[in-house]
């Protein structure tokens, strides 16, 4: 019988690698409960809304704020003026987590919509999709703009000259006569003059050699309308399918429209309300001033008000928004009608995107019609308890039931 024997050198070198093993056990222990620590502070600070309105005379005005038991608001508040004031919170009135804005003003109200309405934009200027390729008179082929324009230049002058639409553009290249021209545009906020030279193409016309767009249309729905006519509708800006961008409105104009179908959204599909806009004098209900990232909006007139389906509403506060039932407004078969949906996740720091809270429809009789949330839906008001609290957005492509909402707050704030 052998009997082996560890030297020390051997004993030595396992207890060594024992220790290292444990050394980093403990540091990874150590990493996760850093991590978990960062993440649930992060959590916690975006729980509490960096700003909130509350309303005069409300005597539990930060109730709403948060029902986290973790979360305590000091007594203390910093005056900034009669109606402003700021709020220190803090992680079980220890662990300082953030200062929150604190503004009191009446409750607005306002009328509430849920009807079509077509949209008709002309751009600020002509907008620079992209460039292209020409074909000659002697049967080549040139790209005159190539590496000088770019997808969302804005022409505004022509050698000088303000261009109003993409027919002056058309005139003013056939009257170059293939000499050289400085197109100023806007691009990115900075004006840049650019110097193209026409080329005849195998047709004998002139060209520059870009696609460009100077208006767009299409079917959204209106939100709401304020005591002064004023109106937000789709919560969320036009953008051009091309470039990606918001489109600079110079101009708009807002008429009837009415719904003739529905392409019900699936799964990977997004459906579609299909319609008609009636494009007369007399059709014509308001005149479109702006478009941004929550919103188009202008004034309607008293002919559209008196045309549109509006009832008068209070506002919800975002902070006041609660997970469970809702429902939205809108028109998918000739009326306005409300249908039921649930507010299923919020998140109240977001301020400036029109992406605040998810929402799910679950009335059976909606789901029959479109499938869930469809485009031409954008801009449908969302109410919870009796008050309106925000505007439909996008759906989700993965899921048609689902969608986004804009927090009103945000649209009556732009």
């Amino acid at each position: 019988m052998h009997i082996l024997f560890k030297s020390r050198k051997d004993v030595r070198a396992v207890a060594e690698k024992k220790r290292r093993y444990r050394r980093f056990l403990l540091i990874v222990l150590a990493l996760a409960l850093l991590g978990s620590g960062i993440y649930g502070y992060w959590y916690l600070e975006k729980s509490v809304p960096d700003k909130i309105y509350v309303t005069n005379g409300d005597e539990n005005k930060l109730d709403h704020i948060t029902d986290n038991p973790l979360i305590t608001f000091s007594d203390d508040m910093e005056v900034f003026s009669r109606n402003s004031y700021q709020v220190k919170c803090s992680i079980l009135g220890t662990i300082p987590l953030k200062t929150v804005k604190v503004e009191e003003t009446d409750r607005p109200v306002v009328q509430v919509c849920g009807a079509p309405v077509g949209i008709y934009m002309e751009t600020e200027g002509v907008l620079i999709i992209d460039a292209g390729e020409i074909k000659t008179m002697d049967g080549q082929m040139a790209m005159p703009a190539d590496n000088i324009v770019k997808p969302g230049d804005y022409i505004q002058k022509v050698d000088g000259e303000t261009l109003n639409n993409k027919s002056q553009l058309i005139e003013r290249v056939a009257e170059s006569q293939g000499e050289s021209m400085v197109l100023e545009v806007m691009r990115q906020g900075e004006t840049v003059d650019l110097k193209l030279s026409p080329v005849q193409a195998n047709d004998g016309s002139y060209k520059l050699g870009i696609w460009v767009r100077d208006n767009i249309q299409g079917i959204g729905t209106l939100t709401y309308v304020e005591e002064d006519n004023t109106f937000g509708a789709l919560g969320h800006g036009i953008s051009d399918v091309d470039v990606g961008e918001i489109l600079k409105v110079g101009s708009g104009e807002l008429y009837q429209a009415d719904i003739l179908s529905v392409v019900k959204g699936q799964d990977g599909s997004p459906g579609e309300l299909q319609g008609v806009i009636h494009y007369y004098p007399e059709e014509l209900i308001g005149e479109i001033n702006d478009n941004s990232k929550v919103g188009i909006y202008g004034t309607l007139s008293e002919e559209g008000e008196a045309s549109l389906p509006l009832r008068s509403v209070e506002i919800g506060r975002k902070q006041e928004i609660e997970i469970g039932p809702a429902t939205i407004l809108c028109c998918v078969d000739g009326t306005v009608q409300e249908y039921g949906i649930e507010v299923t996740q919020i998140d109240w720091n977001q301020q400036d995107t029109n992406k605040c809270f998810t929402i799910k429809v679950t009335d059976q009789e909606l789901l029959d019609k479109t499938g869930g949330i469809v485009q031409g839906m954008s801009g449908s008001p969302i109410l919870q308890n009796g008050r309106l609290i925000g505007a439909v957005t996008h759906v989700f492509i993965s899921d048609a039931t689902s969608g986004y909402g804009v927090f009103i707050e945000n649209m009556l704030g732009h």
